[in-house]
């Protein structure tokens, strides 16, 4: 009975000894705590915006006309219908194979040319309008993603070091929690090893010499 009281005090010191800085849960509420906090700042900021479909939102009908118009100017078709106008219409006036209705130097054609030039001009500049917008819009588009990717990065640091922090209170917990059983281990051994080399106790008058009885 005397040893396994002995076990039951030298268990009842280790108990003590784990627990002796913080309650059992306070590692958990902290890893909750930290979850929380990243969550929250998950959602604090809005959601990221579709910058095309704002711009598309915003045109009127006589931007999208602009910008279908712009779009054609800038194609190989308006090129090439632009030339074989200007080819036939020369043609037609040069050889005289009809009454010509602008004759050399083509004042008519130079003057349809220029008009035609102020309007597509007009119409191109609004559409770079247009996009000089779309990339104001987009530039800022990218300061608010780095400032959030910035934000992210912040707290993720923060976590990983709480995550840190942790670990190495387990570990210090775990390894001050081997060097107590190791050294309560010792202690059992040495109890154990003390309580079998003690000897056993011998009966009263074991170490008396044996009483000589007289022969008849």
């Amino acid at each position: 009975m005397g040893l396994l009281r002995q076990a039951m005090v030298l268990r009842a010191e280790f108990i003590a000894a784990t627990l002796e800085e913080k309650p059992q849960m306070s590692i958990a509420r902290e890893i909750e705590d930290i979850a929380r906090d990243l969550i929250k700042h998950q959602h604090d900021h809005p959601p990221v915006r579709d910058i095309n479909r704002e711009v598309e939102r915003r045109l009127t009908f006589a931007d999208r006309v602009a910008d279908d118009f712009a779009r054609l100017v800038g194609s190989w078709i308006f090129v090439l219908v632009q030339v074989g106008i200007m080819v036939v219409w020369i043609g037609l006036n040069a050889l005289n194979l009809i009454h010509p209705w602008d004759v050399y130097p083509f004042a008519f054609l130079n003057f349809i040319l220029s008009l035609e030039a102020a309007v597509w001009v007009s119409v191109v500049l609004m559409a770079l309008n247009r996009l000089a917008d779309r990339d104001r819009l987009r530039s800022q588009q990218d300061f608010e993603l780095n400032v959030k990717a910035e934000e992210e990065l912040k707290a993720l640091m923060n976590h990983l070091m709480h995550q840190d922090e942790i670990l190495l209170q387990i570990v210090n917990r775990l390894d001050r929690g081997d060097r107590e059983m190791k050294r309560l281990a010792r202690r059992v051994e040495d109890a154990l090893g003390s309580n079998n080399e003690t000897p056993a106790a011998k009966p009263p008058g074991a170490d008396r010499p044996p009483i000589g009885i007289p022969a008849p």
